[in-house]
């Protein structure tokens, strides 16, 4: 009884997710933003996620001119599909609303090249690579077992080797992705402005003023204060209620 409950919840929260997403994208069709996130937003505070959802979301706050939430929201879309070129796209226009203009510089060497290979995919996508070839593997095995003749076992032979190769190289691949992304920890600035301080107090130096829509990652915490790097490797102290985590 309690498990058909659940199912019937269950089905009843995607019945309402799927009517809220369609009612969004129905004010957005009629320029009405305003109500189209309100139709989004609703979605989220049941737990729900897709690339879909954020990515409509941040077109809503982009056609009201509102950076930090656009970007954030493209930035969420992206995690969720990193190969999508019309997010990738529409994330850069919103990074040009921005009023800070901060260099990227780019990193370099092994750890780079790496990441840069496996970040091409998600890690549950890599997972996925990985069992598929795991059960060509099977299949491979079975013909091998049972094949009678030298030339068909060699083929399967090399065949397994193949695909265990590309399990393993899969499934690292996955792990490598799933520990870069959970160790980087990206945020928006959701202030109008704010200083970036030397120290983890109001009262130290301040090092430069951020506004709203600048990205940087959190190195370090205490307290309300985050400790923060730039894309241009300057690293420095801003109230923590100044940003918004993205992941």
């Amino acid at each position: 009884m309690k498990k058909s409950l659940s199912l019937f919840l269950l089905l009843f929260q995607i019945s309402l997710a799927q009517n809220a997403f369609e009612q969004g994208n129905q004010y957005y069709a009629k320029e009405n933003y305003e109500k189209a996130i309100s139709s989004y937003e609703s979605i989220i505070t049941t737990g729900k996620q897709s690339p879909e959802l954020y990515f409509n979301l941040a077109n809503s706050y982009y056609k009201l001119h509102k950076v930090a939430p656009a970007i954030f929201y493209y930035e969420k879309a992206l995690l969720l599909n990193p190969n999508d070129v019309e997010i990738k796209t529409n994330l850069e226009f919103a990074r040009k609303m921005a009023i800070d203009d901060i260099k990227v510089i780019p990193k370099v060497g092994f750890n780079k090249l790496l990441a840069d290979f496996t970040s091409n995919y998600h890690y549950d996508t890599w997972a996925w690579m990985a069992v598929c070839l795991a059960f060509i593997f099977l299949l491979c095995f079975v013909g091998y077992y049972f094949s009678q003749k030298t030339n068909f076992k060699r083929i399967y032979f090399i065949g397994m080797l193949l695909m265990f190769t590309g399990i393993a190289f899969s499934a690292a691949s996955g792990f490598y992705e799933k520990n870069r992304l959970n160790n980087e920890k990206p945020a928006i600035i959701f202030a109008e402005n704010t200083p970036l301080k030397s120290e983890p107090r109001k009262a130290s130096q301040e090092a430069t003023m951020l506004h709203e829509g600048t990205k940087v990652y959190i190195i370090e915490s205490i307290a309300n204060w985050k400790k923060v790097e730039l894309t241009d490797e300057t690293t420095g102290w801003i109230e923590e209620s100044a940003l918004k985590e993205i992941k």
